[in-house]
């Protein structure tokens, strides 16, 4: 662990505390012996931290499960993944979805609601979204509580009070989702909004296809194109919160006018929408629809799936120009498209600069389509990752259902 220069006692203790917890969230229970070889903590410090993180029920301490060797055992410390737990949230353009997620990742209940694009109204939204929330709170024991809740939107958000500044897939804009929220479940509790996109490249860099990778790009491909951005390990987020937009960068001036009033957004090339006009598809169609058509050998299917490729390995050129990541993950509808356009991607790949394209690998999400939810969970446990045994335990609550 990283040493507090002129830190208080009880500081440190904190800091160590917070450690903990975060090690035993990530990875999983652990025994004190190998949580002292991981801090570099002694042991009789290591079994005290444990024990206060066990009386305050954050953790369980116990043998290791059938063990016979002789010899004293050392002590399995586990996160109590049943009984602290967070709300994940997730809206999409297409989609709602709810889970509630234990302490160490694990999704113990979700629920989820598909809906057209137009019937986004926020009140609608809020509404069917309280209600999916409340039917996975329903299942939480009675001893559990909830720690805090996490929202993930299409959108702009600002980072600081999780306004939606522009969600155009949505319709929203300036809406106070995290006012909103913490009012449909009526809780104090902490309430984190962020992109889905940046909630995305968190969860898929601790519990996904980018995990150990400090340098990561996700790609959330949906109706339009959302980027998060993780340099030496940490979000970027920009002076507002705003980084990562790079659906609405523009790539085609001679292209078709985007949600966002721009001519020629990334996302007007690759979005869904974007696919099905260049692959034809006729009105109702989705994704399905073309790769069912693109499986069954349908020529002008396969010309337009390429050109989409085209566009799509541009921008993953540009931004690994950009960002020299050593992983772009492509989420979303992309993660279906990966295996149809992977030539395409690596032609222009080949027009990136060699030094950060030798070091680049593009993969689909280990997470599938819930790692923007997921990201939304490590979101809402950041408090008490944070400060264990502080203000985000006494915060702690039951939701009803």
């Amino acid at each position: 662990m990283t040493t507090l220069a002129g830190a208080t006692q009880d500081e440190v203790r904190r800091h160590n505390l917070a450690g903990l917890v975060r090690l035993l969230h990530e990875h999983g229970a652990m025994s004190r012996a190998e949580l002292t070889a991981r801090t570099g903590l002694n042991r009789s410090t290591i079994g005290g931290l444990t024990t206060e993180l066990a009386d305050a029920g954050v953790v369980s301490e116990g043998v290791p499960a059938g063990r016979r060797s002789a010899g004293r055992p050392s002590i399995v410390v586990r996160p109590r993944t049943e009984r602290v737990y967070v709300l994940a949230l997730d809206v999409g353009a297409e989609h709602l979805t709810a889970a509630r997620v234990g302490l160490g990742g694990r999704v113990l209940d979700r629920r989820e609601l598909r809906h057209a694009r137009e019937d986004a109204d926020v009140r609608r939204t809020l509404r069917r979204l309280h209600r999916l929330g409340r039917a996975v709170l329903a299942g939480s024991p009675a001893d559990a509580v909830c720690v805090g809740i996490g929202v993930s939107v299409c959108g702009v958000v600002r980072g600081s009070d999780g306004l939606v500044r522009f969600a155009p897939n949505l319709g929203w804009v300036d809406v106070p989702l995290g006012r909103l929220v913490a009012d449909g479940f009526a809780t104090a509790l902490p309430v984190s909004v962020g992109n889905d996109a940046d909630l995305g490249a968190v969860a898929e860099r601790i519990r996904g296809a980018a995990r150990g990778a400090d340098n990561v790009v996700y790609l959330s491909g949906e109706v339009g194109i959302g980027g998060g951005v993780v340099l030496d390990g940490r979000l970027v987020a920009g002076a507002g919160g705003y980084a990562g937009e790079v659906g609405h960068v523009r790539v085609n001036p001679r292209g078709r006018r985007c949600r966002c009033g721009a001519v020629g957004c990334w996302e007007t090339e690759v979005g869904e929408e974007a696919l099905l006009l260049a692959t034809g598809m006729p009105p109702g169609a989705d994704l399905s629809d073309v790769l069912a058509a693109y499986a069954e050998g349908d020529r002008h299917v396969r010309a337009g799936v390429r050109r989409v490729g085209e566009w799509l390995g541009l921008g993953v050129a540009n931004l690994v120009n950009l960002f020299n990541p050593e992983v772009v993950v492509l989420g979303g509808l992309l993660r279906q498209l990966l295996p149809l356009v992977e030539p395409q991607i690596e032609s222009a790949l080949g027009q990136a600069l060699v030094a950060p394209r030798e070091q680049v690998r593009l993969v689909p999400p280990a997470l599938g389509g819930d790692s923007p939810l997921l990201g939304a969970a490590e979101a809402a446990f950041g408090s008490l990752l944070d400060d264990p045994l502080g203000a985000a335990v006494h915060r702690a609550e039951r939701l009803h259902a």
